[in-house]
């Protein structure tokens, strides 16, 4: 007998007996679950297939089920599950139906594919938090234009079906996640997106994360790695529609912002203290192509005296794609050169490919072991006839996973590298149509980058001595979980391509006169004349982002490279960088301890200004800066909303202003503009070359208005050891009253308060 049956016979025993398992009903055919992780989140999932439905949590959540504080009871027609702070209550009967006996006269021809299942959440005041409005789990059809999905299911495959569901959306609700999408809008409210990796999407590359925060007070996590449509508040409902799918299910995490980051922190995972050399900056470009080039860059800066911490070579520096080498005609002696670099204080990154061609030494091998992504004869994908890079290996594969890693290992770690740069984790060979280990591609669309940073991730906490530093393109549930910087998704550790990856144009016309002169950096920009301009305002923007990295297909990169007048600006700005390191990586122990990304959009810190819901030109940079960058070529000011609720200090005049306004701030070619919140306390190190250099906090900025707060972390900066406590906090606090800043805990710097704190004016 089904435990759901039992409502009727043993009505007093239902809860203790159905709780085992959380709710666990049947309606109408359809099975329905739901089941709390924590006092604050329930995992729901409903199907057509029990036992897809009762089957665990899908790639990407790393959490258990905890039940602590729950209780079930049947209140009349329903089953409810209540906490301290949520109802989720579970009907089967839908009110809205017309109660005539009979089906309607359309029942004959059209129906839905899926029972309904009433599903609404409740906080504990009562109020509605969120309503399932409707579910379905259709089979591909002609009708919905899904037929297409069976020409990629094998025999063996489990069934196809196209799930989604329907979910309420308050008039006045915001919605901001999802991943990357990079389409000129903050609030997804009113807009459609198309949840799934797309290396060239027209704004640039789109990333699916399927989380969702929003303002009123929860957030939903969809279960699902296929490619997915989601409508945000078109007819006062949310709609989540996957391709592919075996079941519905989903995540609701109830709470303010903060409470939801800290639920996706539970259900995913938290983010990895990066090894400190990863808060400072990162020199790249497309690309380094011998050993003497990439030493002459380093010693370029050692002999300027400019701080820099990462070299990354880029691809090709192999003799074949996937050969894993390095040409010995340019990289002669890459141990003696990352000996010398080391001694410099420099870190080494190499990108590695999960590309393989038949003509290398360890296609056969993957090959053989059916460990690329394939066709449903086993064929290897492949992007011929244009793309001739080879075939991607299959890294949800365990023991795949495992073989790639030992061979990045016993080819570059062996040869002195310090991290990874993990390309085209997307794959750039997109898997619809092809076969995963783990399963179907298009019903596993999105988790290539989980498990690719993955075994990366994992290898290097096994082999390496120093934390794991990844970069990637894409991203997914979980993947933040993986030591991994992502130029996507809005992760916690976050990166542009400083200047652009893409070749400049041999000509371009700015629509204004440069304001900077681009005539001895015709080398590296060419015809391009308002270039160098373009490039110093990034690298601004740059010095304000988790991860500080330049990149791009230009001859040069480096600071000394777009003309006389760029460079102090570069300088100023790489400088800045560095001083602002014991403020960056206190933020990264925030993120790890909280979940928060610390560059995030205003309506996370100032949700009750609904000036603040759309801004998407302005961030945070942590509690204390926002930002807003010049994205206007000749622009010498700009419009900066302040948000209300608050005082804000210009950061580089002290100039105070009231928040709940919008000014125009002067915005001169060497100045991003930047405030700082009334309250914060901003740390200050001394001037450094390196992260390997030992720095002292050299001024603690407190900028007076109102009481504040804040967490000096510090580590080694490089092993694991943080994991088991062995690191040091001040707790930083200002009284405004008392016009005085105490600290307990560990001793952050020597000279006096007297000395070092500066409360600006």
């Amino acid at each position: 007998m089904r435990v759901a049956a039992l409502l009727f016979v043993l009505p007093a025993l239902w809860p203790a007996l159905l709780w085992a398992q959380g709710l666990q009903l049947d309606r109408s055919g359809a099975t329905v679950t739901v089941t709390p992780y924590a006092a604050n989140i329930v995992h729901v999932t409903l199907s057509l297939r029990r036992e897809d439905a009762l089957a665990g949590p899908g790639y990407g959540i790393s959490a258990r089920a905890d039940s602590a504080g729950w209780s079930a009871a049947a209140v009349g027609d329903a089953e409810v599950l209540r906490s301290a702070l949520l109802s989720v209550r579970v009907t089967g009967r839908n009110p809205r139906a017309a109660e005539t006996g009979k089906l309607p006269e359309t029942a004959k021809y059209f129906s839905g594919s899926a029972p309904y299942v009433g599903l609404s959440i409740v906080k504990a005041d009562g109020s509605m938090l969120l309503e399932l409005h409707g579910w379905q789990m259709a089979p591909p059809n002609y009708k919905d234009a899904t037929a297409w999905l069976l020409n990629d299911r094998r025999p063996g495959d489990a069934p196809f079906f196209t799930v989604g569901a329907t979910f309420s959306a308050a008039p006045d609700e915001h919605d901001y996640g999802m991943g990357q999408n990079q389409e000129a809008y903050l609030d997804r409210r009113g807009h459609t997106l198309r949840c799934a990796h797309d290396y060239n999407a027209p704004g640039g590359e789109s990333v699916c994360v399927p989380f969702v925060v929003t303002n009123k007070g929860y957030a939903l996590l969809w279960d699902n790695p296929s490619r997915t449509t989601a409508t945000f508040g078109l007819n006062s409902q949310n709609t989540f529609t996957s391709e592919v799918g075996q079941r519905v299910s989903f995540f609701v995490i109830a709470g303010d912002y903060r409470a939801q980051y800290r639920g996706y922190r539970l259900l995913t995972g938290d983010v990895p203290m990066l090894p400190r050399s990863a808060y400072g900056y990162i020199q790249c470009k497309q690309r380094y192509s011998s050993q003497d080039e990439l030493l002459a860059v380093a010693h370029g800066y050692r002999e300027r005296h400019l701080p820099a911490d990462d070299l990354v070579i880029d691809w090709f520096h192999y003799t074949k794609m996937g050969e894993m080498d390095m040409d010995p005609a340019q990289w002669p002696d890459p141990i003696a050169m990352n000996r010398e670099l080391h001694g410099m204080h420099f870190h080494t990154m190499i990108s590695v490919w999960p590309r393989f061609v038949p003509e290398d030494r360890y296609y056969k091998t993957v090959l053989d072991h059916g460990w690329f992504e394939h066709l449903a004869d086993g064929t290897p994908t492949n992007g011929l006839p244009f793309d001739k890079a080879g075939s991607d290996i299959d890294t949800t594969n365990p023991d795949a996973a495992k073989w790639y890693w030992q061979t990045i290992r016993d080819n570059y770690v062996a040869k002195g590298f310090d991290s990874f740069w993990a390309d085209e984790t997307e794959p750039d060979l997109p898997p619809n149509g092809s076969y995963f280990h783990v399963g179907p591609g298009t019903a596993f669309f999105n988790i290539y980058p989980l498990f690719h940073t993955g075994a990366i991730y994992t290898g290097m906490r096994a082999d390496m001595h120093e934390r794991a530093l990844i970069l990637a393109r894409a991203s997914y549930l979980g993947a933040q979980h993986n030591g991994t910087i992502f130029w996507s998704s809005g992760m916690p550790y976050w990166s542009t391509d400083i200047g652009g990856w893409q070749g400049l144009p041999a000509r371009h016309t700015p629509a204004h006169k440069p304001l900077l002169d681009p005539s001895d950096a015709r080398d590296v920009v060419g015809g391009y004349d308002d270039y160098p301009e373009l490039y110093t305002r990034w690298f601004e923007y740059g010095t304000f982002q988790p991860n500080m990295r330049t990149h791009g297909t230009r001859p040069q990169n480096e600071v000394w490279s777009y003309g006389k007048q760029a460079e102090p600006i570069l300088e100023k700005y790489l400088r800045l960088r560095y001083a602002l390191l014991p403020y960056l990586y206190s933020l990264g122990w925030h993120a790890n301890q909280t979940g928060e990304p610390f560059m995030r959009g205003l309506f996370l810190d100032f949700g009750s200004d609904p000036n603040v819901a759309d801004i998407g030109d302005e961030y945070m940079f942590g509690p204390a800066l926002l930002v807003a960058p010049i994205t206007e070529q000749g622009a010498t000011w700009r419009s900066v909303y302040l948000p209300a609720g608050t005082d804000w200090y210009n950061f580089w005049t002290n100039e105070r202003v009231h928040g709940g306004q919008r000014v125009t701030v002067a915005a001169p070619i060497d100045t991003i503009p930047v405030f700082v919140r009334a309250g914060s306390i901003v740390p200050m190190g001394s001037a450094v070359e390196s992260t390997e250099d030992k720095q002292s906090i050299a001024e603690v900025r407190v900028y007076p208005g109102a009481d504040g707060s804040f967490t000096l972390y510090n580590d080694d900066g490089k092993t694991y050891a943080y994991e088991h406590g062995e690191f040091e906090t001040t707790e930083l606090r200002w009284s405004d009253a008392a016009g005085k800043l105490m600290h307990t805990g560990a001793k952050a710097w020597s000279g006096s308060d007297a000395s070092v704190v500066k409360v600006v004016h």
